[in-house]
């Protein structure tokens, strides 16, 4: 496997955000968001075997583990990798940029779906099949860079997530967009879905790497 890092921290994102992870970014993008705080992970990576990575996990002694990217679904062994944590018994979340099917992770697995919005620069690429494979499990979540990106978020869990039942998270855009802005915005619109801070940006300001 491509691996780009393995490190531990507190969860920035997500329904489970503040709870201590092992993190397994893999390398390697398909898409070019223009807001990416994770660029240095598009390319190169170090080969590890998975039973090299595992063994890394396991070492760290946390229950819980993120799989994330980079772009995971890439790479054709990350299935197996979920499916190996989930038999140990770790929780695992799995962050997809939502371009790619995520039908090969079993379902005990927590997938964080990203649904692109036009201020990403990427906002043609979500696999619309995904739909079908969403259960109350996963969570689905919009980067928010502005009114517009809100408005096709909205629109987007209106029209195809009335069903939904698990998490719908809006992220405002570090730095482009301010939070208290978005929570307004959800708060006046009496949205469905909860707002979503990259808290770990907070907590390590300075840090780009292993956060």
């Amino acid at each position: 496997m491509k691996i780009s890092e393995i490190f531990s921290s507190i969860q920035g994102e997500s329904s489970l955000a503040g709870l201590p992870f092992t993190f397994v970014r893999l390398a390697g993008c398909n898409l070019r968001c223009r807001y990416c705080d994770t660029s240095y992970a598009w390319e190169g990576g170090v080969d590890l075997s998975l039973e090299t990575v595992l063994e890394e996990v396991r070492k760290r002694g946390i229950p819980r583990v993120c799989v994330t990217g980079g772009e995971p679904l890439l790479q054709e062994e990350t299935p197996l990798l979920v499916d190996r944590l989930l038999d140990e018994g770790y929780l695992v979340t799995l962050e997809t940029n939502g371009s790619l099917p995520i039908s090969p992770i079993r379902g005990e697995c927590r997938r964080v779906v990203d649904v692109k919005t036009p201020g990403s620069g990427e906002g043609d690429s979500f696999l619309m099949e995904n739909l079908k494979d969403l259960t109350e499990r996963d969570e689905v979540k919009f980067v928010i860079t502005g009114r517009e990106d809100y408005e096709f978020a909205r629109e987007f869990v209106e029209t195809h997530l009335s069903r939904f039942r698990g998490e719908i998270l809006y992220s405002p855009a570090h730095g482009i967009v301010e939070p208290r802005l978005l929570a307004q915005w959800l708060v006046e619109e009496k949205a469905r879905g909860r707002l979503n801070l990259q808290i770990h940006k907070y907590i390590f300001p300075e840090e780009s790497r292993g956060v």
